[in-house]
């Protein structure tokens, strides 16, 4: 990095000085002049004046809202690039980690210029060097490998540079800071580990049979496989943050990770039992609150529903929440009231398949009548068959940053709006009583405590230890 002498009062000083770089007819070369002088200007004073997050923030902010950026947008993006790739400063990296991330998060072709020009590798070579960074700059490196990898696909070769002792160092970093749930370093490392396992779901999915390579191993499935007892707090955390999330994206990327931990044999028993009671909790009253136009959601609930009540130790006595179960399935398989729009057919089919949990259903009930007598509902044979559910579970995606709808905060703003509108009618006619019409009455699970039926508190870890397993392959193909 070029020295630059510069010399400052005060802070004021810093904050109105060269972090706003103009030029009045740019050239290349004078961009890359401008550049290095805001850099080098931050760098300088780093330690001084920007110790917080929201000082970092600040002044990348400044770039990208300055007049040589809105003017070169694509050319300044390429070179701040070029110096993630290049540069080992760490002072430095962090402010252009930080203008990337920013960058990105408003304009997606940011992200994909990353990985066009091999960001991918480089990112992942400067997670591990942790020792030469502190936290807060290795925090960005991952939340830009996030951020990136979850914006569109990688490539086989991309994945292949992810071995297995870069997955097992996320674990451990995960298992270090185990006892505050709330480290801001736990969130970064569990997203990473999912939106990587997303990716080598969806490339396995959409390999053809027919291919002559090998196919790719899911680094966080083999981890887990083989030694999933010594990281059981990646395990607690991510059943935490599925009862606490509310992005559409985050929310699938959860579910896809239990979903293929439930159809290996060899993860089955990964979670202690209190942890998926919670789980299933979670599971019931989202399938509950979710509305009805977000089909793609519900449909991969179920799919994780049925491995997680067939495989896990949820499948021996006592049963937990048996009758909570047939009636969640009853209310999805049919219209339980007029504000339940009718199930689709693959909800119908989804719901058919976990009713035929053994333990759910009594022993005179045939598989071909559980529908029928359990649910009140009739599928044809044709309606009931099966395709392969990993492909369905990982071709669901969402646009990162939508939230989840409830349809409790539906019902609530119905509640209001009729509310509103017979206090205006009373005032407009005080002699007048009553509602023309009732509000639409909240679904079952829902009217407690006034909003949603929280799960328990996550219960205290304990030292059990996984049951040995012979078989540690990949998932076993199931079907939906």
């Amino acid at each position: 990095m070029e020295e630059f002498e510069y010399t400052l009062d005060n802070e004021q000083q810093f904050w109105d000085g060269k972090l706003t770089p103009t030029l009045a007819c740019p050239s290349h070369q004078l961009i890359d002049n401008a550049l290095r002088s805001y850099l080098g200007f931050i760098t300088k004073f780093k330690d001084e004046y920007v110790n917080t997050e929201y000082e970092v923030a600040r002044c990348s902010q400044k770039l990208l809202q300055s007049e040589i950026f809105e003017s070169n947008r694509e050319y300044v993006r390429i070179q701040i690039i070029y110096s993630l790739l290049q540069e080992d400063e760490p002072a430095t990296l962090h402010f252009i980690s930080s203008l990337l991330l920013f960058d990105g998060r408003d304009n997606e072709a940011t992200f994909e210029k990353m990985n066009h020009e091999g960001c991918f590798p480089r990112l992942l070579e400067l997670i591990k060097q942790d020792k030469r960074y502190d936290a807060r700059l290795h925090r960005m490196f991952l939340e830009l490998l996030y951020e990136m990898s979850r914006m569109q696909r990688l490539s086989a070769e991309e994945l292949g540079q992810v071995d297995d002792e870069f997955i097992i160092y996320l674990f451990q970093m995960i298992e270090e800071l185990s006892d505050d749930v709330d480290d801001p370093y736990h969130y970064p490392i569990i997203r990473v580990l999912l939106v990587l396992n997303e990716q080598w779901m969806v490339t396995s999915a959409s390999s053809p049979v027919d291919s002559q390579s090998p196919p790719l191993t899911n680094r966080v499935i083999k981890i887990l496989s083989l030694q999933g007892s010594r990281y059981m707090t990646f395990g607690e955390n991510i059943i935490l943050l599925l009862n606490r999330e509310t992005e559409t994206s985050l929310q699938l990327l959860i579910l896809k990770l239990l979903y293929l931990l439930f159809t290996t044999h060899a993860t089955y028993e990964y979670f202690y039992t209190n942890d998926l009671r919670v789980l299933l909790d979670v599971i019931i009253r989202n399938l509950l609150d979710l509305p009805n136009e977000l089909d793609s959601l519900r449909h991969t609930y179920l799919r994780v529903l049925y491995p997680l009540l067939a495989h896990t130790q949820l499948n021996q006595p006592p049963h937990y929440k048996r009758d909570e179960i047939a009636k969640v399935l009853s209310i999805l398989g049919c219209s339980a009231n007029a504000h339940w729009e009718p199930a689709d057919e693959t909800t119908l089919r989804l719901v058919e398949r976990v009713a035929k949990v053994p333990w759910l259903r009594n022993d005179d009930i045939q598989d071909g009548e559980v529908a029928r007598k359990l649910l009140g509902i009739s599928l044809s044979h044709s309606q009931s068959a099966s395709a392969i559910s990993v492909v369905d579970v990982a071709a669901v995606m969402e646009k990162p940053g939508v939230q989840t709808p409830s349809r409790k905060s539906e019902f609530e703003e119905i509640v209001q709006d009729r509310q509103e509108s017979e206090v205006e009618v009373k005032i407009e006619n005080p002699t007048r009583r009553g509602r023309r019409h009732p509000p639409p009455p909240i679904p079952p699970l829902l009217a407690s405590n006034g909003g949603k039926k929280l799960p328990p508190k996550t219960p205290p870890r304990r030292r059990t230890k996984l049951k040995s397993v012979a078989s540690t392959g990949a998932g076993e193909n199931e079907t939906a």
